[in-house]
């Protein structure tokens, strides 16, 4: 990696300067629990968190334990979800993750990643950005941060779990959390590739 610490860490927070104003709600932000967060962030995977929130909202309203979710209906859980992405798929790993939460780890969360990947519907992916939002330091990487992170010469591969360590290596610890949602808060804020490239060449000139 030719980048400096010092120069990512520059470009990061001039990226940060572009979305100050933003009140943009991600997926996984704002459940006033984790198991709420982990099926919100499940559910958002490839689907617009304008799309997910709402539709998330209204089955936690249905189903407001993780146990009364296990017990719930494939059906009904495919017709509360039906506005988004995959919904059919979505459906099966949601019932089969809280089943699994209820079953194996007693209506709790596991915390650690490995136990984590295990579930059904989480990926790296998901389990980061469920981390991350939990204020654990790690890093998700989807579409936004493989984009940005290319594009800004941070990391030479768009392979997700050689992003992730590269930008580990790259950045301290300490910004790990940040790095997920303030890209993806920067790529879902300017749509337009035109004009997400013209500022991202900005950025890049930074030293």
């Amino acid at each position: 990696m030719s980048i400096k610490t010092s120069t990512a860490i520059k470009q990061f927070n001039e990226i940060k300067k572009y979305i100050k104003n933003s009140k943009m709600r991600l997926a996984a932000e704002l459940w006033d629990s984790s198991w709420k967060t982990l099926i919100a962030t499940v559910l958002s995977a490839r689907a617009r968190d304008e799309k997910t929130i709402p539709t998330a909202e209204k089955l936690f309203k249905k189903y407001n334990t993780i146990k009364k979710l296990a017990n719930a209906s494939l059906s009904s859980i495919q017709e509360i979800i039906r506005p988004i992405n995959f919904y059919k798929n979505k459906s099966k790993s949601v019932l089969a993750c809280a089943k699994v939460l209820v079953e194996k780890y007693n209506s709790k969360i596991p915390f650690e990643f490995e136990k984590l990947i295990s579930l059904p519907g989480v990926g790296r992916k998901t389990a980061n950005v469920f981390l991350s939002e939990l204020g654990y330091d790690t890093i998700g990487v989807d579409t936004h941060v493989s984009y940005i992170s290319q594009k800004l010469g941070w990391v030479d591969s768009n392979k997700a779990e050689k992003i992730e360590s590269a930008l580990k290596k790259l950045f301290p610890k300490s910004y790990w959390k940040r790095i997920n949602p303030a890209l993806v808060r920067f790529g879902k804020t300017y749509t337009s590739k035109k004009i997400k490239n013209n500022i991202l060449e900005k950025i890049k000139r930074i030293k």
